[in-house]
């Protein structure tokens, strides 16, 4: 999620002063739930997947995170701050890292920086807030075309046949993304492929018609900032 500029700037003189890289292969952990929240991630290359673990075993997609997104899945100004999510790589990529305390620092330094930090986490809440609220309202369809909906905001690419979604996700992936299972994510993107409303290559995905996935679903139209998945 985009941050505002004077907030983006400090952000970037921010990592570059530390300059801490690191590099990270698909399938593994930058962090995971519970453990000391020590550092603050910038992503310069790759995808990383944010989510959680329920309590019966299944995990929860909570967003995809691409270049330039910020991994900060913790309270701030806590003693005993612990990540509050999972966050696994689902391409080999690269991050930046600054330690919480600096980042506390420079919010307590500058006021007009903290008045953009709450304004990008109650954006950030509301983004949740609207995803949780399709998974629930609209059922296991709605999820799912839900899901494809934010994907396409988020990682659609024009092309002649509709949004390529840059993201290649398997279908046990998209179903943590909906909280449903991969045999029902498996039926329904199967029907939207026969109706012509998507296309289907290689665990890669073309939305054909968003239009109707917005009418099944009853779409409000969020603002584009709002409906997204990273």
């Amino acid at each position: 999620m985009a941050f505002e500029t004077e907030l983006a700037r400090a952000l970037e003189d921010l990592f570059e002063s530390e300059r801490k890289v690191r590099p990270f292969k698909k399938g593994t952990y930058l962090f995971q739930e519970g453990e000391p929240a020590t550092d603050i991630f910038w992503l310069r290359s790759g995808k990383v997947q944010v989510g959680k673990v329920i309590p019966d075993g299944r995990e929860l997609t909570i967003r995809v995170s691409q270049k330039s997104d910020m991994l900060i899945e913790m309270t701030l100004f806590e003693q005993q701050a612990a990540y509050m999510m999972n966050a696994r790589a689902i391409e080999n990529g690269e991050v930046w890292t600054v330690s919480r305390q600096s980042l506390e620092h420079m919010l307590t330094s500058r006021p007009e920086l903290m008045v953009s930090w709450l304004r990008y986490t109650q954006t950030d809440h509301l983004r949740t807030q609207s995803k949780l609220r399709d998974l629930v309202l609209n059922g296991k369809k709605g999820g799912v075309y839900s899901t494809l909906i934010r994907m396409g905001n988020t990682f659609g690419k024009q092309t002649a046949d509709g949004l390529f979604l840059d993201v290649p996700l398997t279908n046990q992936e998209m179903a943590n993304l909906c909280g449903t299972s991969r045999e029902v994510v498996n039926r329904l993107l199967a029907d939207l492929k026969k109706q012509g409303v998507i296309k289907m290559k290689r665990n890669q995905i073309t939305l054909c018609d968003i239009d109707y996935l917005k009418k099944e679903i009853n779409c409000e139209n969020c603002p584009i900032d709002i409906c997204q998945i990273d």
